[in-house]
């Protein structure tokens, strides 16, 4: 589903900033080891110090170089979320933000709560997360054409909302673009360990090839931690301005108070570590969610719906547009109400394009997978250790109901 917009009308703007659609819910339950570990730190009185401990940064920096990108624990950052990162992290730069369209909901109220413009930029047909890379540089053109000052591109390789993994000739270009106009990239990659087909699937982070340029960001609600322990960290460049953009993030955090709880800390660097249950698990979720998603998009497509196929996450990004006439019926005109009628008609979250920078106009909703595993403990246990998912008895009458909601809709 490629954007409609084109870089003249890119300027978001931002109304007051009410509450956000809630992280796709994996429907597992916590690990017994986090929890464990998070139980055993309850008693610790001790507050994280900004931007987080050493132990928690050094469990970071193993994280990554176990991913091919090396760097010391002077060089990362922690937070509660990645709202509160990404706010120091734009505090921080200065200047007008570009993110693609649609981007993760947690890009756009930083931007607003700081007053600065956040121009979005079309993606191509095959993927979201990425911009354009012809129209990256077209919106840079306009924006300083406008006077403004272009800084920062957030950008996301596997993506939210749209499930999609980009490709790496794609990334490599985007960043070429962005680098060459002097803009700093920060790559959120909370879904990196989600992919549905991780030995098919080729994941370049922007990091590997612009490592002076970019700033890696991960939320640990991804694949790592429930998000109801909020942790967040970030990875710097190792240069003299790496530093002192991790020192202006750290003041910006310091004075919201934005501190990772001690016992989610301990239970964040234990998630990092990667001992073999949290392996493990993260293995689990991702064949579980890509058999899953596979039959949600299945049904979609059936119904007449729009929908790239998920390579990453537990979401669809669909466009009912195709349906218009069948939602019209229902009193469903733009994506608000879309999510509304989602929402309460599938009995879990669907939050509608325009919290994702989409158009309101737009039919088009994110929708979660998590709530099709079971809906009870011993079902999604069943959902994570079977053979074949899909003929589990709740599996199969949850998709059943996924699907109806929208065949009526025809």
């Amino acid at each position: 589903m490629p954007d409609d917009h084109g870089p003249h009308d890119a300027r978001e703007d931002h109304g007051p900033v009410r509450y956000g659609p809630p992280v796709p819910d994996p429907g597992l339950p916590a690990l017994p080891g986090l929890v464990g570990v998070l139980a055993a730190a309850a008693g610790d009185t001790r507050p994280e110090p900004p931007g987080g401990g050493t132990v928690l940064r050094e469990a970071a920096c193993a994280y990554w170089a176990r991913r091919g990108l090396g760097g010391n624990p002077s060089d990362i950052a922690a937070a509660p979320g990645t709202r509160a990162l990404l706010l120091g992290l734009i505090a921080a730069h200065g200047g007008d933000v570009l993110m693609p369209r649609p981007c993760p909901a947690a890009w756009i109220p930083p931007a607003g709560l700081l007053g600065r413009p956040a121009y979005h930029v079309p993606t191509p047909a095959e993927c979201g997360g990425v911009p354009d890379p012809y129209a990256l540089l077209e919106t840079v053109r306009r924006v300083r054409a406008e006077g403004g000052r272009p800084r920062l591109l957030v950008l996301s390789v596997a993506d939210d909302p749209t499930a999609t993994v980009a490709p790496p000739e794609l990334v490599r270009e985007a960043c070429e673009a962005a680098v060459a106009e002097g803009l700093h990239i920060i790559s959120d990659e909370t879904w990196r360990d989600t992919l549905h087909r991780p030995y098919d699937t080729v994941l370049l982070s922007p990091a590997e090839m612009c490592p002076d340029d970019v700033t890696v960001l991960t939320d640990l609600s991804g694949a790592l931690a429930p998000a109801a322990w909020p942790a967040a960290v970030a990875r710097f460049p190792a240069t003299r301005r790496g530093a002192a953009h991790r020192a202006r993030t750290l003041d910006v955090l310091t004075a919201l108070g934005a501190l990772v709880a001690t016992p989610v800390a301990r239970a964040a660097a234990h998630a990092l570590r990667e001992p073999e249950a949290v392996a493990c698990r993260i293995r689990q979720a991702a064949r579980l969610q890509s058999q899953i998603a596979a039959a949600a998009h299945r049904a979609l497509l059936a119904a007449g719906a729009l929908a790239r196929p998920p390579q990453a996450g537990r979401h669809l990004y669909a466009d009912l547009g195709p349906l218009r006439t069948g939602l019209a019926g229902r009193g469903v005109t733009d994506s608000m109400e879309l999510e509304e009628y989602l929402t309460e008609r599938l009995g879990a979250p669907a939050p509608g394009g325009h919290r994702f920078g989409d158009e309101l106009g737009a039919l088009r909703a994110r929708l979660g997978t998590g709530h099709l595993v079971g809906a009870t403990p011993d079902q999604r246990a069943a959902s994570l250790t079977a053979a074949a998912p899909l003929e589990l008895p709740h599996v199969a009458n949850a998709l059943s109901m996924f699907a109806a909601a929208f065949d009526e809709l025809r």
